[in-house]
This record gives structure tokens, C-alpha cells and sequence, in this order.
């Protein structure tokens, strides 16, 4: 029986191959990602994601840096890096043309497990740090 953390291992070893495939083939078929970028919903949504991903970043790599030892959900403590390189959706719905940036971004994922697939995939990330990285102007002198 696969366990959660063999599934992620699997998905992390896709993404680290620009496998889109690969990828979505571990999440249902009605699994959720949610990441600081937004709310991705089915296999669809999740393929168009990474897709995108790897279009901005062509050289982007998720590194595992702490596994913690949990049968479900798999926790992965990890760092994204890349270069930007191609278009890019930010969050406002504007697309940032490639920076030649180089990023790292240090992050953590929780991935829900049931039935042999990932049901939920919830990513923690600083897109602050990262729209940083990428040269993007941050107001900081924003109310709280």
C-alpha cells in the first residue's frame, strides 16, 4: 500500500522532472491545491497550475529539505528555485514577462492522503519573499 509520504515523494520527483502528467496523476480527481497563489480545484486546474509554473520558471526545482515522519498527511519542509525566465500570473490576474530573476523560496506543504491519491495539497509560502526576489515594488507603508 502506498502511503502518503511514498505519493508525495513521487509528485516531488514529477515536478522536479517538468512531468505535468506525472503530477496530476497523484491527485483525485476532485483534489484541491491551495497555495498563497490561490485555489486550484480538480486534476484540470492542478495540471494548468504546474504548467504555468514551469512555463515562468523552466529550470524550477523543489527541493525537500525535512520529511517528517507522519503516515498522513505528508509534511515537507522545502525550497523553490528557479529562473524566471517566461511569463508569469501573479495574483493581481496581471502577467509579469521573464526578469531573468533567480529566486529561492523557502516554503512547507501538507498533503491529505485517501484512496491512494492526494485529496488536499496545502502549500505555505512567502509570496512576499518571492515577488521580492522577482523585483516586483511592495508598498510598505500599507495599513495593517
Amino acid at each position: 500500500m502506498t502511503s502518503a509520504r511514498q505519493l508525495k515523494d513521487k509528485i516531488i520527483d514529477a515536478f522536479n522532472e517538468h512531468d505535468v502528467e506525472g503530477i496530476v496523476q497523484g491527485f483525485a480527481p476532485e483534489a484541491i491545491l491551495v497555495s498563497p497563489a490561490g485555489i486550484v480545484e480538480g486534476r484540470e486546474q492542478i495540471g494548468w497550475y504546474y504548467a504555468h509554473l514551469f512555463e515562468g520558471f523552466p529550470d524550477m526545482r523543489f527541493t525537500a529539505w525535512n520529511k517528517p515522519v507522519l503516515d498522513d498527511p505528508a509534511v515537507t519542509e522545502y525550497m523553490l528555485t528557479g529562473t524566471h525566465d517566461g511569463p508569469f500570473l501573479l495574483a493581481d490576474g496581471t502577467v509579469l514577462q521573464a526578469t531573468g530573476r533567480h529566486i529561492a523560496v523557502r516554503g512547507a506543504a501538507v498533503a491529505s492522503f485517501e484512496n491512494g491519491f492526494i485529496v488536499t495539497d496545502r502549500d505555505y509560502y512567502d509570496q512576499l519573499e518571492w515577488y521580492t526576489q522577482l523585483g516586483i515594488p511592495v508598498a510598505v507603508n500599507a495599513p495593517i
